[in-house]
């Protein structure tokens, strides 16, 4: 119970501890990063997870170090792009079991400070589509929108509607709604969280907000979300205790009417705890493959070597 109670309290430090230099290690001259598979349950060879079917899962380690840290996801024909809440932008391939890729990584090159500052590319949210890219910013409370390929700045605003969200609890999650407009999730400090529904493109100054509220499960703050191909929207939801350690909740919403006030709740859809596999689930993914709706989810491992980057995939079946 002691080695169990100290474990604990380290990964809860290294979750919460303020925000610190850039790693500086001198990166490898090819970045390469394994994929050991991992089951969904290790007491079992369980297959579903309430609406998930379990389609693969990877812990993920690398030579490179700044490798790590992944807090926002986007998976697109075969290709996964991660950002880390230190700035590194990550792209790799993802195919179907074990094996030995190499990664492309490097800094996002502007953002709301220096460079070399974890504090300044404190990335927590993303949207990307077609050849755009929209970064949130948690400790600047800004949102910046980048060329996809070069990460070129396009736009970048600080909204004056998140000017009131605490540093460590901004823009934890993005998406991008049919009618062009923007959902811009702050993470809260349990309870409802507040949820800015922006006319347009949130890196325009001066874009449009109506404030929503999101209620997430009792004793969880939202780390992601996804719009899925239905419309309604996949909420990733994170909890940490010191026995029970990372524990999260996806649940699935129905869009409101967008209206001053209105409330975004969802309803349980899997539960990662227990037995099941899980660390500290912050990044999510929604897309299509042959018909199937398929989610992916990705975990921050605070860049601690007591922690894992944990990769999963999943079909929603409901």
């Amino acid at each position: 119970m002691r080695v169990a109670f100290l474990l604990a309290a380290l990964i809860l430090l290294a979750t919460f501890a303020p925000p610190r230099l850039q790693r500086r290690e001198p990166p490898p001259a090819i970045s390469l990063v394994d994929l050991a598979p991992v089951p969904l349950d290790s007491n079992s060879d369980a297959s579903r997870l309430g609406a998930l079917r379990f389609l693969g899962g990877w812990a993920l380690t690398s030579n490179d170090p700044r490798f790590g840290g992944i807090s926002a996801l986007h998976v697109e024909t075969g290709e996964v792009l991660a950002l880390s809440d230190a700035g590194w932008r990550i792209r790799l391939p993802v195919g179907a079991g074990r094996g030995r890729v190499r990664a492309d990584i490097a800094m996002v090159p502007q953002g709301p400070g220096p460079e070399d500052e974890k504090y300044n590319r404190d990335v927590e949210s993303m949207v990307a589509e077609g050849a755009e890219i929209w970064l949130g910013y948690e400790q600047a409370n800004s949102v910046w929108r980048y060329h996809r390929a070069s990460f070129a700045v396009l736009s970048a605003a600080t909204p004056r509607a998140m000017a009131r969200w605490r540093g460590n609890r901004g823009a934890e999650a993005m998406v991008r709604l049919p009618g062009g407009g923007f959902l811009v999730f702050s993470e809260g400090s349990g309870g409802d969280s507040e949820a800015l529904a922006f006319a347009g493109d949130p890196a325009a100054p001066g874009t449009g907000t109506l404030r929503l509220r999101y209620r997430p499960p009792e004793g969880y703050r939202v780390t992601d979300a996804a719009l899925l191909p239905d419309g309604r929207l996949a909420l990733l939801n994170r909890r940490v205790k010191l026995f029970e350690g990372f524990t999260a909740k996806l649940t699935i919403a129905r869009l409101p009417a967008l209206a001053e006030g209105a409330l975004i709740e969802g309803e349980d859809a899997a539960t990662f705890d227990g037995t099941v596999t899980r660390d500290n689930f912050e990044a999510l993914s929604a897309s299509r493959e042959g018909g199937r709706t398929i989610l992916w989810i990705a975990s921050d491992d605070n860049y601690n070597p007591l922690q894992r980057t944990l990769l999963m995939k999943f079909e929603l079946v409901e």
